[in-house]
């Protein structure tokens, strides 16, 4: 967590800026030198992209363009991340010097983009230009393999620019319960009015179920709060692989709490993620809910939503691989912070904000899968004085939360903005180890809940819970039969289905030296469960 504190361009510190009148001497990759004035070194180039102007040094300068000075006189902003780290060009933040590669880089590479805009056609219908003119099939661009010689027809593929992006929202072809879409993404489903709209509250974690925390989730759903309906509140755990306790799964999805997938392996790389192929995004969360279902024994078909490590979105080959194995939603895309927050959407349309967070590798086609998006949550003391601040997805990245009196404003302040507008779900996400690193925090969550159930409106609810509603939206009047919320686990009372479980010591090929124990009321497979061998009986063919 302390690397990641410090993976944020607000860190970098603006030192000063050089005029277009100025000449830059800028070290040339041969290591030969030349001067350009910033007009020449920003001809073309993004005003959000930093570069270096020499590769000598301590790796932690860089400059971006500023063409919004007075008289349209270009300068440099010159940027220092703080002492300690260095600038990763490729990824464009601050990182550990140890884990950028590529100090001896002055910028990004530059990538040939194709021609997608003429006056007149250059080529046949059907076919788009590449960047050096050459007419290739429209249907070929953007499709993970470059066709171009150029490889420009790769270049250009994010949601605003993929030739074959997904259509902007058609209500009359987009209807439920299958469909769902709007035009800015604040429609309420059903056009209910939104004082007979639930307001529904997601709490959800993310990462392993073990020691450290099960007595958390047991102090927060301990069984005696229920929602207005009479069933007790739900959460919605994203689970990772290793170091899961599988019993302690099991008796989480006894209770109704729904369990969803965060991944096998939780690698350490944000690249990975970001630039995985459908074979890795396959094996990672096909494979996560694989071991999942057999080793926490859920045979209900339930497991159905993914979120991404990192919510590092890999794009279209990510949704791909969701749409075939049967994954109803994806919960790792935000939405940046805005007076009304978003409903979640699904993605045979376009999506109605702008593609926000890691990486910025958003789904560009359509897909079959629903989006619960994380609406930023409003982080200022006091949002109707206080300068504005960039929304935070994770609670526990709303870096200015110290205290629970500051947590406790949080909650109601994002309550209030969902609630005296348009009645979107509030989502409340946390690492488990951010609530219990102070007990204030834990309990201000707890007094917010008990708070929140006083009203007759508000259900805590898993992410499938909201799902069902969207698909039969039902008035607040009706909304205590309503079955989708009633049916098997309403209230469950009873005792685990294994008090004491299987601790097997295991090991595998896949990580040599590492001895780990899997914990489930199951047999104990041959090997530990690994991305290679998912169900621990050993490796029948080689990737």
């Amino acid at each position: 967590m302390a690397r990641r504190a410090y993976l944020c361009l607000g860190l970098l510190l603006f030192v000063c800026c050089v005029s277009s009148e100025t000449r830059v001497k800028r070290q040339e990759e041969d290591g030969a030198s030349e001067d350009a004035t910033p007009e020449q070194l920003c001809d073309g180039r993004p005003g959000d992209e930093y570069f270096r102007l020499t590769t000598e040094g301590d790796c932690r300068d860089v400059v971006r363009c500023d063409k919004g000075a007075e008289n349209g006189v270009t300068r440099l902003a010159s940027v220092r991340c703080p002492i300690g780290l260095a600038f990763d060009i490729d990824r464009q933040t601050c990182d550990w010097k140890t884990h950028v590669p590529n100090c001896d880089k002055l910028e990004k590479p530059r990538k040939v983009l194709p021609i997608l805009k003429t006056d007149e056609p250059i080529c046949p219908e059907g076919n788009l230009a590449c960047g050096n003119g050459d007419c290739i099939e429209k249907a070929l661009f953007c499709n993970g393999k470059p066709d171009c010689k150029d490889e420009s027809d790769e270049n250009a593929c994010t949601v605003d620019l993929d030739p074959n992006r997904a259509p902007d929202c058609d209500t009359n072809q987009c209807t439920l319960p299958d469909c769902f879409c709007s035009a800015d993404g604040t429609r309420i489903p059903g056009g209910i009015e939104p004082n007979q709209v639930p307001q529904m509250i997601t709490i959800t974690f993310n990462g392993a179920v073990n020691v450290d925390n099960i007595d958390l989730y047991d102090q927060i759903f301990n069984g005696n709060r229920h929602n207005p309906n009479g069933c007790q509140i739900r959460g919605t755990f994203f689970v990772s692989h290793k170091y899961t306790n599988y019993a302690a799964v099991q008796e989480l999805h006894r209770k109704g709490h729904e369990i969803a997938v965060f991944s096998l392996t939780h690698k350490d790389d944000p690249l990975y993620w970001s630039g995985g192929s459908y074979d890795d995004w396959l094996a990672e969360m096909a494979g996560a809910r694989l071991i999942t279902e057999r080793f926490a024994n859920i045979t209900d078909a339930s497991i159905i939503g993914v979120r991404a490590p990192y919510l590092r979105v890999g794009g279209n080959k990510q949704f791909e691989m969701m749409a075939d194995q049967y994954f109803v939603y994806d919960a790792s895309i935000t939405a940046p912070l805005g007076r009304v927050p978003i409903w979640p959407y699904t993605l045979y349309f376009r999506m109605p904000h702008k593609c926000n967070g890691n990486a910025h590798n958003c789904p560009s086609r359509s897909h079959p899968v629903w989006e619960m998006v994380m609406n930023e949550l409003d982080r200022r003391d006091d949002p109707t004085f206080d300068e504005s601040l960039p929304g935070c997805h994770v609670v526990d990245s709303c870096s200015n939360i110290q205290t629970g009196e500051q947590f406790a404003r949080l909650l109601r302040q994002n309550f209030n903005r969902h609630y005296t507008t348009n009645r979107a779900p509030l989502g409340l996400h946390f690492h488990a180890s951010w609530l219990k690193s102070k007990k204030e925090f834990r309990d201000e969550l707890i007094r917010f809940i008990e708070e929140m159930l006083e009203k007759n409106d508000v259900y805590f609810t898993s992410l499938i819970q909201v799902i069902q509603w969207m698909q039969n939206p039902t008035e607040l009047s009706s909304l205590r039969d309503f079955q989708e919320w009633k049916q098997d686990k309403c209230d469950v009372k009873g005792q685990p289905f294994c008090s004491l479980p299987n601790a097997c010591p295991l090991t595998t090929r896949e990580l040599p030296g590492e001895t780990l124990r899997l914990f489930t009321c199951m047999e104990c497979p041959n090997n530990y469960p690994w991305i290679l061998d998912p169900t621990g009986e050993g490796f029948n063919a080689k990737k």
